[in-house]
């Protein structure tokens, strides 16, 4: 499993910007970023941030990431 493999990435695309509108951003097809982003998905990291930044300034928020010990 991948670091995000826990997140539904494609239905909050979907839900949000759409991956016509991020296929044009990022100037990759909409089906390469619907594989990248699916549930077998595995983005490169360069893809997964910018992704992430577009998303938050189009959306308006502010995604955190925390560490925490696991016992």
């Amino acid at each position: 499993m991948g670091p995000c493999s826990g997140i539904d990435k494609g239905n909050y695309i979907n839900a949000t910007v759409g991956f016509e509108e991020l296929s044009q951003v990022f100037e990759k097809s909409s089906k390469s970023l619907m594989r990248m982003f699916g549930p077998k998905g595995n983005p490169q990291a360069s893809n997964l941030f910018g992704v992430i930044h577009y998303l938050q300034k189009q959306e308006g928020i502010h995604l955190e990431v925390k560490a925490r010990k696991v016992a």
